[in-house]
């Protein structure tokens, strides 16, 4: 036997559903935002310190250039690993 709702009713249903499929697509997208926002916060601050290492090596003398340019590309590579991290 077939048993008819109310258009009403099923049209409130519907709006709940899609209202609650909704705010979970909201939710989940805006962690995701505040994810990639830390991410490129790490990146940031990242790059500032590899500067930071490169120039203070340069000044000390401690390395060839080539060694310093080392020591700032591995900085940069563990920061993006930690932003990596944050992200996923």
């Amino acid at each position: 036997m077939f048993h008819s709702y109310p258009p009403r009713l099923v049209s409130m249903v519907a709006s709940l559903v899609l209202a609650n499929v909704a705010f979970v697509s909201v939710a989940w997208a805006t962690e995701q935002a505040q994810q990639r926002r830390a991410g490129r916060d790490v990146r940031q601050e990242t790059r500032q310190d590899a500067r930071q290492t490169k120039q203070d090596c340069r000044a000390a003398d401690q390395q060839s250039n080539p060694n310093c340019r080392q020591d700032k590309r591995q900085a940069k590579q563990q920061g993006r690993e930690t932003a990596r991290d944050i992200k996923y």
